[in-house]
């Protein structure tokens, strides 16, 4: 019988207003997750939200995946990361929203 390995998983809906910018940021962005063993377990579009907290309805939806806690706080410090997040992420995501960190 083989152990399951728990991973540090956050859900976030997002408003994304320009695609473009988005896949950019995405294609930055993803080595770097990769390299620290971070991955998307989900990701997805959406068309409505019918119940939340969000202050903007989102369109996009994803779960993030880490080895731990630590390893998804120092990828979101990384420079690299946060040179592309400045590149692309600002103006391309009009909101998000973290609804949960498992």
């Amino acid at each position: 019988m083989s152990q399951e390995t728990h991973r540090y998983e956050i859900l976030i809906g997002m408003r994304v207003d320009d695609e473009d910018g988005y896949k950019r940021y995405r294609a930055g962005m993803t080595p770097i997750l990769e390299s620290m063993g971070g991955s998307f377990r989900y990701d997805m579009r959406v068309s409505e939200l019918l119940k939340g907290e969000a202050t903007d309805p989102f369109n996009r939806l994803f779960l993030m995946s880490f080895p731990d806690q630590a390893t998804s706080e120092r990828f979101f410090s990384d420079p690299g990361y946060q040179a592309v997040k400045r590149a692309h992420f600002v103006d391309s995501v009009r909101s998000y929203t973290e609804i949960a960190r498992i």
